[in-house]
């Protein structure tokens, strides 16, 4: 967002205006998501068969889930340790980039992602898949920018985001 595009009480405090929907948080728009997907899943099931296959996939999204709820609440508490903002759009008093910020910047919706797919597996749904898409083009591309926007007042930001992905 440029600076004409800000509201000049926004321009004072430097950070783009959140837009409606990140009036959401954004673990319930994961929950929002994969929801629909189970609602779809209902409507319209597509099984997978009984076959090994199926148990070592409900096996891997078991994993697949404790590892992305342990991955998603390492990066909260390192924000809550931080005494930082985390809620998107506000204004971090710090910028965080030990422990899980090491290797990606957004650990907590990497986490989330990760135990949204493990659900999927866990529970061999297939509808859910497409909205995870959806809820990670929303994050991408509407939830991120605008905490960039805001991290991008600390120095050390352009260097940080030269070191570490975005995500993986």
């Amino acid at each position: 967002m440029t600076l004409n595009e800000m509201t000049p009480n926004e321009q004072l405090r430097g950070r783009p205006a959140k837009g409606a929907f990140l009036h959401i948080p954004v673990p319930w728009v994961f929950v929002l998501g994969y929801l629909v997907g189970a609602g779809l899943q209902v409507l319209a099931p597509v099984h997978a068969s009984s076959t090994p296959f199926s148990t070592a996939l409900r096996l891997a999204g078991g994993v697949t889930v404790l590892v992305g709820i342990a991955l998603a609440a390492w990066g909260w508490s390192m924000f809550k340790r931080a005494g930082t903002s985390r809620v998107p759009g506000e204004t971090s008093s710090v910028l965080v980039t030990s422990g899980p910020y090491r290797f990606t910047r957004n650990p907590m919706y990497v986490g989330l992602a990760l135990a949204y797919l493990g659900e999927t597996g866990a529970l061999l749904q297939v509808w859910p898949l497409p909205l995870l898409v959806l809820v990670l083009a929303y994050v991408n591309w509407c939830v991120v920018p605008v905490e960039e926007a805001s991290l991008k007042a600390f120095r050390e930001y352009g260097d940080y985001c030269s070191r570490v992905r975005r995500w993986l």
